[in-house]
């Protein structure tokens, strides 16, 4: 859906984004993730055609930009960081107008549907202007879903939102997944992402860090794993030669609980096992510690940081 190689922006005092190589597949829920100032809208701005790249290509459902310009920003619904609404028309002459744009079929039913669904029908003739930020939201994602688009990019669609609010348009989200849409998320509200998204990408100072599955993402930001064992029989011989065995690093005993760091060489739930069952305890539940989203984020961004201080380019 999505494709870029070797994608960069240059500013006059600044490089935007440097050689991004991005893929979005069709039906995924991507997130696309950065501290402030890493180019993630300015990426956004690129991929719908707003900015013009310094260098590398785009194509959007296979295509450039260059080539077929309308005929693929139809198939694309778009919510901004910021708002810019007409303040003088009703929620249902917004709507309304954009349906006629779009030559949206049954355009006053669809535009019924999206009130209701986003919650604001009993408000849809008063005019925007005297709208919250939540609301205006709420409104520019009824209209970037309104005409059926087929690939849909948000950037920031919580933004302002109540927790009901953020609920709704996670809903929203999810709904549209089913249906087969494509999503491209960039938010800050790292748990939102990490509820929504099946992959992402980060990216600091304009250029990718880390990018893959949700698991793996942040299984690579943990240099080690830690593992949480619920024993019975649990004694100093058999927490001692736990933690005398060469993968394990550090090994803390908390009640009837073992909670082991091991290295990432390789998955060793199996010889604990083994090891716990020599020993004459008796193993009842063992777990991987899971690192969030947000940890590793930041794990990654700093260390990409440190990374780029020690190369002179940050």
């Amino acid at each position: 859906m999505i494709k870029t190689w070797n994608l960069t922006k240059e500013f006059t005092t600044t490089v935007a984004v440097k050689d991004l190589d991005l893929t979005v597949e069709k039906g995924q829920i991507y997130g696309f993730l950065g501290p402030n100032g890493a180019g993630k809208t300015t990426t956004i701005m690129m991929i719908l055609g707003l900015e013009k790249p310094s260098s590398g290509t785009i194509e959007v459902f296979g295509r450039t930009l260059e080539k077929d310009y309308f005929p693929i920003k139809r198939k694309i619904g778009v919510v901004s960081e910021n708002q810019y609404l007409y303040e003088d028309v009703t929620a249902w002459e917004y709507l309304n107008f954009f349906g006629r744009l779009y030559e949206v079929e049954d355009r006053e039913k669809k535009v019924k549907a999206f009130l209701e669904r986003v919650k604001l029908y009993h408000r849809r003739n008063e005019r925007l202007a005297g709208y919250s930020h939540g609301m205006r939201q709420k409104i520019s994602i009824a209209r970037a879903l309104l005409h059926d688009p087929e690939l849909i990019i948000l950037d920031e669609p919580q933004n302002g939102l109540d927790p009901y609010g953020i609920r709704e348009v996670r809903d929203i989200i999810k709904e549209e997944n089913l249906k087969g849409k494509t999503i491209l998320i960039s938010s800050h509200i790292l748990s939102e992402i990490e509820n929504t998204c099946n992959r992402v990408a980060i990216l600091n100072k304009g250029r990718l860090v880390a990018e893959g599955p949700m698991d793996i993402v942040k299984m690579k930001a943990q240099e080690n794993a830690t593992l949480i064992l619920e024993l019975e029989n649990l004694t100093d011989k058999l927490k001692q030669s736990i933690a005398l065995e060469p993968y394990v690093k550090d090994c803390i005993c908390e009640g009837d609980k073992l909670i082991i760091t091991v290295d990432r060489k390789e998955d060793y739930r199996a010889k604990i096992a083994r090891l716990v069952s020599e020993q004459g305890g008796l193993l009842v539940g063992m777990q991987t510690k899971a690192v969030s989203l947000e940890e590793a984020f930041m794990k990654i961004t700093e260390s990409n940081l440190q990374q780029l201080i020690k190369e002179g380019t940050a």
